[in-house]
């Protein structure tokens, strides 16, 4: 079973938190969710309550990232789980968007990462 919540932060975030087993069975509910808030100019997909992805969930994950990214938004994953975050990292996940410890430290990557002046530094000018 899985079950998702979204919200909308007072600071211009908006957070989707699946909580449940991101697979084959429940990954039409998660795209569906994802489509609904891919307008966020500030996403963070909160991965903390799911214990399991397979290909089919990593896969809606990955569109759901480049449907917000379409449409002019940013998105980062929060994952403190240690099996999550060896698999995003093995497949490469974490090259294409910023995976970190929790969502305060995702909001951080994604204030920086919109954030002109920031990137300056990041871009080596």
């Amino acid at each position: 079973m899985l079950t998702i919540g979204t919200e909308e932060t007072g600071d211009g975030f908006s957070i989707c938190r699946p909580a449940g087993e991101l697979d084959a069975f429940t990954v039409a509910q998660f795209r569906q969710v994802l489509a609904d808030v891919a307008s966020a100019k500030k996403l963070v997909i909160d991965l903390s309550g799911v214990p399991f992805i397979d290909s089919a969930g990593l896969g809606a994950l990955i569109g759901g990232i480049r449907r917000t990214r379409e449409l002019g938004g940013d998105v980062a994953v929060a994952c403190d789980r240690p099996t999550l975050v060896r698999l995003l990292k093995t497949t490469g996940f974490d090259r294409i968007v910023s995976v970190t410890d929790n969502v305060e430290q995702a909001k951080s990557s994604l204030r920086t990462a919109v954030d002109p002046q920031d990137a300056s530094g990041v871009l080596g000018s």
